[in-house]
Formats: C-alpha cells, structure tokens, sequence
C-alpha cells in the first residue's frame, strides 16, 4: 500500500458518518473516565480524612487511658509506699520493745548472728 493509498483510506474512514459516530462515542467514554477518575479522587480524599479523624480519636483515648493508668499505679505505689514505712515503724517498735524487756537475750541474740554471718562469709 504507498502513502497514497493510506491517506486515501483515511480520508475514507473520516468521511464515514460512522466515524463521527465512533468519534462521539470515544469522546465520550474519555469523559466518563475522566468524572470516574475525579469520583475516585474525591472518595480517597474523603477516606483518609475520616481515617485521619478516627486515629486522632484513637489516640486521645490511648492517651487518656495511659494517663488514667499512670495515675492509679502511682496512687497505689504511694499506698504501698506508706504500708511499707508503717511496717518498719511497727517492727522497730517491737525489737524496741523486745530489747528493752530482755536486754541479755537481745545481746546474745546480736552476738549469735554476728557469729554466724562471720562464719558464713569467711567460707
């Protein structure tokens, strides 16, 4: 076929009242890719806000629940903290008690296990 001939049968096909048709209908679909394409656009925008919105949400209620938590260990651990001293004060109270009560025993108890740590930690 010589370029003659292809430009003849383009001239051919473009004369065609079926091209102008096929024409149309290629511009057409072109347009509707192009709404569907600005439709997709649109949705992906719209989601990620709402993705964005609900990590926020998310987060604050991490946030919130951390803090809450915090507090209540540190509320308890100054509970635990005060039993504690209680107990010493408590147990001091009682040697205390116990020494004043029984002087030589409290002696010879405080020799004895002087005794048996020095023994202990010569092996």
């Amino acid at each position: 076929m010589s370029s003659t001939d292809g430009e003849t049968a383009i001239r051919n096909m473009t004369d065609n009242p079926n091209y102008d048709r096929l024409q149309k209908d290629v511009d057409a679909v072109k347009h509707d890719i192009s709404a569907l394409s600005d439709q997709i656009n649109d949705a992906l925008n719209q989601f990620s806000g709402e993705a964005r919105k609900q990590a926020r949400r998310t987060y604050k209620t991490a946030r919130a629940n951390v803090d809450e938590a915090v507090s209540d260990f540190s509320k308890y651990g100054s509970e635990a903290l005060d039993a504690a001293q209680e107990y010493a004060n408590t147990l001091e109270e009682s040697l205390e008690d116990a020494i004043v009560q029984k002087p030589l025993a409290a002696v010879g108890l405080a020799l004895g296990l002087g005794f048996l740590i020095g023994v202990t930690w010569r092996r």
